[in-house]
């Protein structure tokens, strides 16, 4: 079936720059459609459509999967396994034999991550970022279990995105448990905080990280943000209890 629906449509920014370099590499055996005939991957000048900004998400995710699947030395069947059923949930799965071959050609090629993320923060804006790390730290989570080498990487996937510290240790919290410490850190505050900051703390995360903010790129990865957001909810209600305030 070519190289698949969801890459046929425009991909926009992500065929440009240092990303547009390694789509080539990765795309290049995709090009053939079922009768021997190129296609063509359609882009416009000027702004980009939701269609582009969906594609070029998926790209992006595609290549930081391979990253951060590699970045312990061993590629797991539990990360494999995440990244397939989201491909499954979010594009179908017609999708998945073209993403699992874009994925396999990025585990097998260098990448350069300073670039590659320096060129997603330039287009990206930082609700889709903060998303797009939360599906990072997923997979790296996949086992039940983020090593130090995972976190390491992974804060530097942060630092080159333009992700501050704060909002990345929020994000690894979310995969850290229910305990009150965690719930901490997911809001970015410390235990010392008064209650009123604590309040004000909740409604600043629910307000950055509202799942309308990523809605252009589609209903599915919307779906992801709500997951994120209730895991503010969550942290805030834990504070709350062992607080005893409403």
């Amino acid at each position: 079936m070519g190289i698949g629906r969801w890459i046929t449509g425009a991909i926009g920014w992500a065929l440009g720059g240092p990303l547009g370099g390694l789509v080539g590499y990765l795309l290049g055996s995709l090009f053939e459609g079922d009768n021997g005939e190129s296609q063509r991957v359609y882009t416009t000048g000027g702004g980009f459509s939701a269609n582009e900004q969906r594609n070029s998400f998926l790209v992006s995710l595609l290549v930081l999967s391979a990253a951060v699947m590699k970045s312990d030395g061993k590629v797991l069947k539990s990360e494999l396994e995440y990244v397939k059923e989201f491909i499954r949930r979010s594009f179908g799965e017609q999708a998945l034999p073209q993403a699992l071959q874009i994925l396999k050609a990025a585990l097998d090629k260098n990448i350069d991550l300073p670039q590659i993320c320096a060129q997603i923060k330039l287009y990206m804006d930082p609700s889709q970022r903060l998303q797009l790390y939360h599906y990072l730290v997923g997979i790296a989570n996949a086992d039940g279990h983020v090593s130090q080498v995972e976190i390491a990487d992974l804060k530097n996937i942060a630092m080159y995105l333009g992700i501050p510290a704060a909002e990345a240790e929020s994000i690894l919290a979310m995969f850290g448990g229910s305990d009150v410490n965690s719930a901490y850190k997911v809001l970015e505050i410390d235990p010392s905080a008064t209650d009123e900051e604590v309040k004000r703390a909740y409604k600043k995360m629910a307000i950055k990280h509202h799942p309308d903010k990523v809605e252009s790129l589609g209903e599915d990865v919307k779906k992801a943000a709500e997951e994120k957001f209730k895991s503010i909810v969550a942290a805030y209600e834990t504070i709350k209890k062992e607080r005893g305030f409403n």
